[in-house]
C-alpha cells in the first residue's frame, strides 16, 4: 500500500519529479516530463505497479529526514538496531533537449555500525499497465520497454528476481554507495551515468546559486524560501510552466481521499505562482503565465 500523503517528499529536476516515502520507496515518477506516463505509479496502487524502493533489513528504531538547507536535496537518517546509515535522495538538473537522459541519485553513506540494506526496483511503464524486458549487460541492469529504457547501476551486486531488480548489501562506517538511476530513448546508446559523489556537489552548486538570487528579506524567510524552490521544483524550466502538483489523484488535504484525476492548474493560480516568485526576486521564464502548457512554442 502506499504511504500518506504527508510522508511524501518532492525531488525533481525542472523537468519532472519524483515523489520519495518516509520508507525510502520512490512510489511516483514520471519520465521523460512531468506529463509523461508514469514508470513508478505504487503511489496509485502498489509495488506491483512500479516503485524504488531502499530500506533496511534490520529492525527500525528512528528515522528522521529533511532537504539540505539551500536546495531540493532530501536527507534522511535511519537508525536501526546494528547501526546508522545516511541517504540523499535527489536528481541532477537536466539541461539541454528533453530527451536527454534524466537520473535519479540515491547516496548511501555509513554512519555507524553495520546495517543490512534491502533495494528493490521495480519499473512499470504507462502507469503500472507494462512490464520491462529485463536484462543484465555489463556492470548494469536494464530494463526496456517500446521507446522508454531505464538503467540502473550500483557498486553492490544487482540481480533480476523476476520482474524486479534487486540488491541485499550491508552498509559499514564510513562505506558512501552512490545508486544511480537514468531514464533514456530505448533507440538510442546508453548515456553517461555520472559519479553520484560528484553530481551531488554539483547539484547543491545549483540549487544554492539559484537560492542566493533571491531576495525576500521578511517574516518566516525560510519558510518562505522554502516553498519558493518547491514552486521552482514544480516549473518545466524549458517553458516557464508551471505544473499544480509532483503527482496525479493526491488528496487535498491530510487524511483525505484521492483527488481522482490530474490536477489543473488555472491562470489565477499560475498568476499568483509568479508573482511569488517574482516577490522573492526569482524572474521565471516568459512561458510561466501560460497555464498548463509544457511544450515549446
Amino acid at each position: 500500500m502506499p504511504s500518506r500523503i504527508e510522508d511524501y517528499a518532492l525531488i525533481g529536476d525542472t523537468r519532472t519529479a519524483a515523489l520519495v516515502a518516509r520508507n525510502g520507496s520512490i512510489d511516483w515518477l514520471c519520465l521523460p516530463r512531468f506529463d509523461s506516463p508514469a514508470c513508478f505509479a505504487a503511489l496509485l496502487g502498489d509495488e506491483r505497479h512500479g516503485r524504488w524502493s531502499l530500506r533496511p533489513d534490520d529492525a527500525l528504531v528512528s528515522c528522521s529526514r529533511r532537504y539540505r538547507s539551500g536546495t531540493m536535496i532530501l536527507e534522511t537518517d535511519v537508525e536501526t538496531v546494528s547501526g546508522r546509515v545516511h541517504l540523499v535522495d535527489f536528481m541532477p538538473v537536466a539541461e539541454g533537449p528533453e530527451d536527454n537522459p534524466h537520473r535519479v541519485m540515491r547516496v548511501l553513506e555509513g554512519l555507524s555500525g553495520r546495517v543490512a540494506m534491502r533495494m528493490t526496483l521495480s519499473p512499470r511503464f504507462e502507469y503500472g499497465s507494462v512490464v520491462p524486458w529485463i536484462r543484465e549487460c555489463d556492470d548494469v541492469v536494464t530494463a526496456v520497454a517500446g521507446p522508454d529504457a531505464i538503467v540502473l547501476a550500483a557498486p553492490v551486486a544487482l540481480r533480476r528476481d523476476g520482474l524486479e531488480i534487486s540488491a541485499s548489501f550491508t552498509v559499514e562506517a564510513g562505506q558512501r554507495l552512490p545508486l544511480v538511476l537514468a531514464w533514456h530513448r530505448s533507440h538510442l546508446p546508453r548515456p553517461r551515468l555520472g559519479d553520484g559523489v560528484e553530481e551531488l556537489a554539483a547539484t547543491e552548486r545549483w540549487w544554492r546559486g539559484w537560492a542566493e538570487r533571491n531576495t525576500y528579506d521578511g517574516e518566516y524567510g525560510e519558510a518562505v524560501m522554502r516553498s519558493v524552490m518547491t514552486l521552482k521544483a514544480l516549473t518545466y524550466q524549458p517553458t516557464g510552466a508551471v505544473v499544480a502538483g509532483g503527482a496525479a489523484s493526491l488528496p487535498g488535504h491530510r487524511g483525505g481521499g484521492r483527488a481522482g484525476g490530474v490536477p489543473v492548474w488555472g491562470v489565477r493560480a499560475a498568476t499568483l505562482t509568479r508573482r511569488a516568485r517574482l516577490a522573492t526576486g526569482d524572474t521565471p521564464a516568459a512561458g510561466a503565465g501560460r497555464a498548463g502548457r509544457l511544450r515549446e512554442g
